[in-house]
């Protein structure tokens, strides 16, 4: 087997592997028992054809071809071993000869990442207050999906809540035809239209009115944006909310339930403190993050950004799939081509790939490890979280191999983004800073403070209360 290295990177090495005769003769015996057994010669029973007689019959080629599929990754793994390369990545290969079989493969080695001084970064924690009219807020959302509707006889105000027959026709189509639709009329609220909740006010019970709204320019659907739309409206009943008294006997009545409306005051107050705790994580890991990025410096292969980018198309086509939409179909309505869309992800993608390259460079300096007692303790923290008759589902989903290499890079992340927030509010020392240290130099040491990123959809003040 011949091996040329016809160029060589940092990040890159490009190989032309030639196979002789003595080379192929292994593989193209395992292609001729693979296809003997498929193939049926007259005179013989199938399998039992000698070599000679399945070459004659189908010819050298097809032997070939059936091998490639082993003998190509094979000879590759084996060249890589000889050579002492290690592959970053499945190479890109090319076949370039059949007769001897010759193919080329560009491998990506492992990217060059160079952190910098980044136990240089700092960045301070703000401090979270939490105001007397942040509390306030909350408890008045409370009141408010605690409160029923009741009628009223009085004219239509906004926040009330009206049950009517609405419809809106534009150039003579009827674009709104609705009969005792509910609807909450809002100066804000643009639903249909802009606009559309002014007319409203000051309504009665059983009173009918006309009116023509212009349809914005910029409105998402072009068939009707800048055009006129006239409506009849007729209002059916009009409620409002009795909002109950703030007091011992509402708190009583929230959740499972407060000894009083201090207590309940109290805990809406922590509440706002712990999810602006983890807002201020949020935005401290994001802006370590981005300091890390200024001071790191990244070489890699071009091809692992091309196969970043071809992971995320893939996830874009999958995503679709789920919601039963066609990918050409979806590039019809967005109005670009494949190529055109993967351009536009471009971006993101290297933008994904360099995060993650550095993330893993620095779990790998600060010896960050996930073991599989942590994987198997989140599993029991979610497990116990779902309850009832989903937790055995839970638990079969949470088994797969592929759920816990997936549980264990959330892990992984959570506690390098900790870590590196740590640093830059220089608490603590890296393994780099630790080792370096000297002895006529004592450092105090200081307990490291475990800091998780908040979960990615938290749940209001209110509704944490309410539930």
């Amino acid at each position: 087997m011949n091996v040329t290295k016809d160029s060589v990177t940092n990040t890159e090495v490009t190989l032309t592997i030639s196979m002789d005769s003595d080379d192929e003769e292994p593989f193209l015996n395992r292609s001729f028992r693979r296809v003997a057994s498929r193939v049926r010669i007259p005179g013989f029973r199938p399998g039992k054809a000698p070599r000679s007689v399945v070459e004659s019959h189908l010819g050298r080629d097809a032997l070939v071809h059936e091998a490639l599929e082993f003998m190509i990754p094979e000879s590759l793994d084996k060249v890589l071993k000889d050579e002492d390369i290690q592959a970053f990545m499945e190479p890109q290969l090319e076949v370039l000869d059949m007769a001897p079989v010759s193919f080329k493969a560009v491998v990506a080695l492992e990217p060059i990442v160079d952190l910098g001084e980044f136990q240089s970064i700092r960045l301070e924690r703000e401090q979270v207050e939490v105001t007397d009219e942040q509390v306030d807020h909350v408890l008045e959302d409370l009141r408010f999906e605690a409160a029923p509707w009741e009628p009223v006889e009085r004219p239509l105000a906004f926040g009330d809540l009206v049950s009517m027959n609405v419809k809106g026709v534009i150039e003579g189509e009827d674009v709104i035809d609705d009969q005792g639709i509910d609807f909450v009329p809002q100066v804000d609220n643009n639903l249909p239209f802009p606009g559309f909740s002014v007319y409203l006010e000051g309504m009665t019970e059983e009173q009918t009115k006309e009116f023509t709204l212009a349809v914005p320019d910029d409105y998402p659907q072009e068939n009707y944006a800048g055009k006129e739309c006239h409506f009849d409206v007729e209002v059916l009943s009009i409620k409002e909310k009795n909002l109950p008294e703030l007091d011992d006997d509402f708190a009583k009545g929230v959740r499972e339930g407060f000894e009083s409306l201090e207590a309940l005051t109290d805990h809406v107050r922590r509440r706002l403190s712990d999810e602006g705790e983890a807002a201020e994580t949020r935005r401290l890991e994001a802006s370590s993050l981005e300091e890390l990025k200024k001071l790191a410096k990244i070489e890699a292969s071009e091809l692992v950004y091309e196969r970043e980018l071809d992971l995320m198309y893939e996830e874009r086509q999958r995503s679709l799939r789920n919601q039963r939409i066609d990918m050409e179909l979806y590039l019809s309505y967005a109005g670009q081509t494949e190529e055109e869309l993967r351009e536009q992800m471009k971006p993101q993608a290297e933008e994904r790939l360099n995060t993650m390259l550095l993330l893993r460079k620095l779990a790998d300096v600060e010896e960050i490890e996930i073991v599989d007692e942590d994987v198997e303790e989140e599993i029991g923290n979610l497990i116990s979280s779902t309850g009832g008759e989903s937790e055995t589902a839970m638990k079969q989903a949470l088994s797969t191999d592929n759920a816990k290499e997936s549980i264990r890079s959330t892990l992984m992340n959570r506690k390098i983004m900790a870590r590196l927030v740590e640093i830059v509010q220089g608490e603590g020392f890296s393994s780099l800073t630790t080792a370096e240290a000297t002895p006529e130099e004592p450092t105090e040491e200081t307990p490291e403070e475990t800091t998780t990123a908040g979960p990615e959809e938290e749940s209001s003040p209110a509704e944490e209360a309410k539930e």
